[in-house]
């Protein structure tokens, strides 16, 4: 296969980026897209030019930093698919692919495709965690927990917090992210007494990043590699909104805590 690459090149988040037009003519179909970018790399290097600066870790749709816009769309046409896990066999021989970086205030370029989504794991600090002493691993059945919650808390925790939801959506939102994250947890006994103080942290943590608001595009949704649903955005506000509540009854009761 050969294909016109337009690649965005940029040197930091401090300096003007622009397009650059590649020629890929040894592709096979075979190839995942990060090998495809691994080959022009090596020839870019062999030729004495600056290869093409791209996030990759696991390369098996786990770790979530593969993040890059394919021809418009975060992680490439193959629905619930990571740009790791894409291959060439996606496209047509002489077909033209763009490629740019995710598209968000709160995700400055390192250089040309990387970008810091460390805001991400800001949100996770300021309440992703139980500080419940779990001591040994206990047995799997010791704690009842509904089938039905069990499934939803495991499709919540499916978030690898790649940040696709936020370059998919025109508002630049966070907030399919924050409420997988937030909701995995609260779902669960475990998670139960810091239930309020986390969702009230991560939200204002969210906001603090400067992320957009959810106006429901569903964008999200449909750019998500493990395809979390935006019921999870509703549950998260309705967390919100009785712990702000009970924060307010509290502190009129001169109260403190209570989940």
């Amino acid at each position: 296969m050969k294909l016109k690459l337009h690649i965005w090149r940029q040197d930091n988040a401090k300096t003007a980026g622009k397009m650059v037009s590649y020629d890929a003519n040894h592709v096979s179909p075979d190839m995942s897209f990060l090998e495809m970018l691994d080959v022009l790399n090596q020839e870019l290097i062999t030729k004495g030019d600056d290869p093409v600066a791209f996030d990759h870790d696991c390369r098996e749709g786990i770790c979530g930093a593969c993040s890059m816009v394919i021809n418009g769309i975060p992680h490439g046409p193959q629905r619930a698919t990571t740009t790791c896990q894409l291959h060439m066999r996606s496209f047509k021989d002489g077909d033209e692919v763009y490629i740019e970086p995710w598209r968000a205030e709160p995700f400055p370029v390192i250089k040309d495709l990387a970008v810091d989504r460390a805001a991400l794991d800001r949100i996770i600090a300021a309440g992703g965690f139980i500080s419940v002493g779990t001591g040994s691993p206990p047995d799997g059945n010791a704690i009842p927990i509904s089938k039905e919650i069990s499934d939803l808390a495991m499709d919540a925790a499916a978030c690898i917090g790649c940040g696709a939801c936020v370059a998919a959506c025109p508002n630049g939102s966070a907030m399919l992210f924050t409420a997988a994250k937030v909701s995995h947890l609260n779902l669960l006994p475990q998670g139960e007494p810091e239930k309020d103080q986390r969702v009230i942290n991560m939200v204002a943590q969210m906001d603090a990043e400067g992320f957009g608001n959810c106006t429901n595009y569903a964008e999200c949704q449909a750019a998500c590699p493990k395809e979390i649903s935006i019921q999870f955005i509703a549950k998260m506000n309705r967390d919100l909104i009785r712990a702000k509540l009970r924060e307010g009854n509290n502190a009129g009761s001169g109260k403190t805590g209570g989940a």
